[in-house]
């Protein structure tokens, strides 16, 4: 016997395998995502491997814990209340029928209901895109009452999401006017391009922005609009597809500059 216990933990969402003294200082842990595992006492190496040999899953890199990256060092030091990546889909609207409910029996169908269903049918879609190297934030606030749905990072690079429910509705797309069903035309396009420049202002990179429609049943588009690209929410996983722009470092600073709410107090 070496000495040495294991200790599974979760840590940020992730499983790992803590090998620890017996007076409960760490000296490795494991992390099966990575298939990694980090040495904090390099002379006990053949100690911990032996340790960790039931809770090994296949090959792994072994070695001391790899420098943070400036990128993970601004999240660490970020300030849960200023933190935006816990946000849910929706997370304004959430917050706003918490506070007020409205009444139980209405004529019609909360409008923010609506709205809340398709931010989060379209944000679940984006979210799916996290394995492939992609973060997406939710209810991104701008000063002046605004938000941005959703902001999807990725390496085709930056995209400002804006949801919209349609269900079983036609939409006419008449840049900049989109009309739902029989509901009044709305500028939709021009508010869509404008939070997409200042997403762009506040993260020094081009943000792109797209129109997600949340269950239609019929869309036209009179033209192509200029610079904005329309999806139904099951062809979100497309924009995933683009070529490569952004390095994967890259993406982990915009990425931690992005989720810092103090980025987005002067644009």
């Amino acid at each position: 016997m070496n000495g040495l216990r294991v200790v599974p933990a979760f840590r940020h969402g992730r499983e790992r395998i803590y090998v620890c003294r017996p007076d409960g200082d760490n000296v490795a842990w494991y992390d099966r995502e990575t298939g990694r595992v980090n040495l904090l006492d390099e002379d006990r190496g053949d100690d911990v491997l032996a340790a960790l040999k039931p809770f090994l899953t296949g090959p792994v890199t072994v070695g001391p814990p790899p420098v943070p990256t400036p990128a993970e060092l601004a999240r660490l030091t970020l300030h849960p209340d200023d933190d935006l990546a816990p946000n849910r889909p929706g997370e304004a609207l959430l917050v706003a029928l918490d506070r007020d409910p409205g009444p139980a029996h209405r004529l019609r169908p909360d409008p923010r209901r609506r709205a809340l269903t398709a931010e989060q049918t379209v944000g679940e879609a984006l979210d799916r895109l996290e394995g492939a190297g992609w973060h997406t934030l939710h209810s991104v606030p701008l000063p002046g009452g605004d938000r941005i749905h959703h902001l999807l990072i990725g390496p085709g690079g930056l995209f400002a999401v804006h949801a919209l429910y349609a269900r079983k509705s036609r939409v006419l797309v008449a840049d900049p006017m989109v009309t739902v069903g029989r509901r009044e035309p709305e500028p939709v396009l021009r508010h869509l391009r404008a939070c997409a420049d200042r997403a762009s202002y506040a993260l020094t990179a081009e943000v792109h922005p797209v129109l997600a429609l949340a269950g239609p049943a019929d869309l036209t588009l009179t033209t192509a609009p200029r610079g904005v690209r329309v999806l139904q929410d099951p062809s979100l996983p497309t924009l995933a597809h683009a070529g490569a722009v952004l390095k994967p470092a890259d993406v982990e600073a915009l990425h931690a500059m992005a989720r810092d709410r103090g980025t987005w107090g002067r644009v």
